[in-house]
């Protein structure tokens, strides 16, 4: 295997640290509508008469898209200019922005959010390869370390901002102004990619090879995935024939793996090259930083759901609760950014262990006690969740990318966000599943607490398995890496003949 690329950009300390702040604003921007409308569900809801399945759309749909835009705007940033993606990337994410603030029905404002899910799609890529292309060694550390600190603070405020902006702009039309606000963030942001960004490659000669097979397999293959848990929302009127879905995405997926192959074969550059799995370092982390991605956001998403509907705290007194995790997970994910290059995986082992003790201590909180001060002791325990989240993130994120050439960082970047989107959106819809269902099953018109206590703990009991897996994964691959320095430290000592 070629060793990797470790060569950055021929920048000086500033511009390259500019770069990254760019980089890590655009970031910003599309995790933020991630997490900022989770909490303007409601609102949407009251104000455009939408249905269950429609609410889950507005999420899902966004990640869906995102999902489907990141491999092959991966593989387009390798080779092509970068800056250029960025600006077509922002100024659709501008756009659509427009056109959902002022979406005058709930078909609008999904078609507006699945084609704004395309163009965050088109902008994470670039800034994951970016990152790889800007740092080195023990800097590169530091970068992934603030990466995961900004993604950290971006998904924690999300919903207090999302609360604030419906606080400001009235029950009714507030969530409009969840989109209104990232207009003037977009334009300032596109003012620096304008300004601040450099050239990352020279344009290369001949055409731009995207695999179109492999782009219309891999397509396919992630709809047959997610189709059925984007229309899972625990309904009775749910139908259970979408799970037959699932046997076209394992006939996709062997279509693709089996395309992919003979495409490299043939000399031609895949879609995904499939030697990057052969990599541990990279294909450990991508299934962490999944599984770990599939029950974060459903904990915040429950948790919010929870002290709205359960405790019947507004919209922005439920979002401040995650104001802690996103302090906390900021720091510490600047700490492990610095220490990850000393300490390796059990880092990211022990971040799990806290992150997987909380979710168990968020249930019983809520269970145990009373409705005025149950938002306090919910928000502390986020607090100690940050601390061991930003553990998790921005190491792992170092340390799955840390044998993986620049040249294929856009695209390794983009296989690593489509496996949190994915998991973002199965998450999200079998906690909302598990949290509806035990709603649905009461047949009373006004709903107890204790129905909610009961629609938390189902939530959460999927939350937990996630983390739980990726806690597992961890763990074995922490024992996978000492078995290797192992058995390298005997080779050494052994005598050449």
């Amino acid at each position: 295997m070629t060793a990797p690329e470790t060569a950055s950009i021929p920048l000086s300390g500033g511009q390259r640290w500019r770069a990254f702040w760019v980089c890590v604003s655009v970031a910003a921007l599309t995790i933020l509508d991630l997490s900022k409308v989770n909490v303007a569900l409601p609102s949407i809801e009251k104000a455009l008469g939408a249905q269950s399945t429609e609410l889950q759309l507005v999420v899902s749909g966004y990640v869906l898209c995102f999902g489907l835009a990141l491999v092959p705007f991966g593989r387009l940033g390798d080779q092509r200019s970068r800056k250029t993606l960025f600006v077509i990337g922002l100024s659709l994410f501008t756009l659509t922005s427009i056109v959902c603030a002022l979406a005058p029905t709930v078909e609008v404002l999904l078609i507006a959010r699945l084609i704004q899910g395309v163009a965050a799609g088109i902008q994470m890529p670039q800034v994951i390869g970016t990152i790889q292309q800007l740092f080195v060694g023990a800097e590169r550390g530091r970068a992934f370390g603030l990466f995961g600190a900004t993604i950290g603070i971006a998904t924690a405020f999300g919903p207090t901002l999302g609360g604030l902006m419906i606080a400001v702009g009235g029950p009714t039309d507030g969530w409009r102004y969840i989109f209104w606000m990232n207009v003037p963030l977009c334009l300032l942001v596109l003012v620096g990619v304008l300004a601040l960004l450099p050239r990352t490659r020279k344009r290369a000669p001949g055409k731009v090879q995207l695999d179109p097979v492999g782009v219309l397999l891999f397509g396919l293959t992630v709809i047959a995935l997610m189709f059925p848990f984007l229309f899972t929302t625990g309904s009775p009127d749910d139908d259970p024939r979408r799970w037959w879905t699932l046997t076209l995405f394992a006939v996709f997926a062997a279509a693709f793996v089996w395309w992919e192959r003979q495409y490299s074969d043939a000399g031609k550059s895949p879609l995904i090259p499939l030697s990057l799995f052969g990599i541990s370092s990279y294909r450990n982390g991508t299934l962490i930083v999944s599984a770990y991605f599939t029950a974060i956001p459903a904990m915040f998403l429950l948790t919010t759901l929870f002290l709205q509907l359960g405790v019947g705290l507004e919209p922005v007194y439920a979002g401040m609760v995650s104001i802690g995790f996103a302090v906390l997970s900021a720091a510490s994910a600047w700490v492990g950014g610095n220490l990850v290059s000393r300490l390796g995986r059990p880092l990211v082992v022990w971040g799990l262990g806290i992150v997987l003790f909380s979710t168990a201590a968020l249930t019983v909180v809520a269970y145990l006690l009373p409705v005025e001060i149950v938002a306090y002791a919910m928000a502390a325990v986020m607090a100690v969740a940050g601390l061991g989240a930003g553990l998790v993130v921005a190491p792992n994120q170092t340390l799955t990318l840390a044998d993986i050439p620049t040249r294929e960082g856009g695209l390794a970047g983009s296989v690593g966000q489509l496996g949190q989107r994915i998991g973002t959106a199965v998450g999200t819809a079998v906690a909302l599943s598990l949290f509806y269902a035990a709603i649905y099953r009461d047949d009373s018109e006004t709903h107890s607490l204790d129905v909610y206590h009961q629609a938390y703990a189902y939530g959460m009991v999927a939350v937990g398995v996630f983390l739980g897996l990726a806690f597992l994964l961890g763990v074995v691959d922490l024992g996978a890496r000492r078995r290797a320095r192992s058995g390298d430290a005997e080779a050494d000592l052994t005598p050449e003949i």
